[in-house]
């Protein structure tokens, strides 16, 4: 990890304290002006660090960058040992798909757990080959999961209950469960505010399935009245532009820690 990228750790797992600069040195094994310099780079990439004299530095509640840091700042002790540290979080602004990115990976050999994530689709699908609107605003995430660590290998079922583990997320965090159907989309309303997409790899000779990609395309703080007329109507957004109330750090570690408590052994 960067210097930055500790920096960032560790506000993250600190949230509600402000730590000084020769407390965050001493912790993480740098130096004063490595750490001056790691919070300058931090702001600069948009976050906001608040800082008071004689107190140090703190991560501002108003911050919602997605990041690896953020995303385990939430996890549990379990998860926490399996995404800490190393190459399972995978976060970019544009993707084409994050399906797509997954497919890829899974087929390089990508491990069990592994997470694509985008504030962006430009090449975003549904189901039968359907596009799947998704501007900024949205969460975009596909989980690349091994079928010796599931529970089961019925794709609707794996479907339903990555639904549910959304409903959960959602609920869990808003207070608000969004009604799942027929088996990939959520609403609430009557409007839509996910798509989930489950695709698989398969080995040509014998049929055995290699590896499970799990789509999750949700509205989180989209401007539903900038989408296309005929999505516009029927489409939702978990909250207005600017005005969540939880992050999407938090909604993503929600989901994962659901999905693989529901879904994996």
């Amino acid at each position: 990890m960067t210097s930055k990228e500790k920096v960032l750790a560790y506000l993250e797992s600190n949230k509600e304290t402000f730590l000084s600069g020769e407390a965050i040195a001493k912790e993480l094994g740098l130096s004063r002006n490595s750490i001056w310099k790691a919070v300058n780079e931090l702001r600069k990439a948009g976050y906001n660090i608040e800082a008071i004299n004689n107190k140090g530095y703190r991560l501002g509640t108003s911050n919602d960058i997605i990041s690896a840091a953020g995303i385990t700042s939430y996890l549990s002790e379990s998860l926490l040992n399996l995404y800490s540290g190393n190459d399972l979080i995978r976060i970019y602004d544009t993707v084409n798909s994050t399906n797509r990115l997954a497919k890829e990976a899974a087929i390089a050999g990508a491990n069990h757990g592994t997470i694509i994530i985008a504030n962006e689709q430009t090449e975003g699908r549904g189901r039968k080959d359907h596009s799947f609107y998704s501007p900024k605003g949205g969460l975009y995430m596909s989980l690349i999961l091994k079928p010796d660590k599931l529970s089961t290998m019925v794709p609707d079922t794996i479907t339903i209950k990555t639904g549910n583990s959304v409903c959960d997320a959602i609920y869990s965090l808003l207070g608000i469960r969004p009604t799942l159907k027929p088996i990939n989309d959520l609403f609430i309303d009557d409007k839509k505010i996910c798509g989930i997409l489950t695709e698989a790899g398969t080995e040509f000779e014998t049929g055995d399935v290699q590896w499970i990609v799990i789509g999750i395309g949700i509205n989180f703080d989209s401007d539903i009245n900038a989408f296309p007329a005929d999505i516009k109507k029927s489409a939702t957004s978990l909250f207005a532009p600017g005005k969540a109330t939880f992050t999407k750090n938090q909604l993503v570690a929600e989901i994962l820690t659901n999905v693989i408590k529901n879904i994996c052994i």
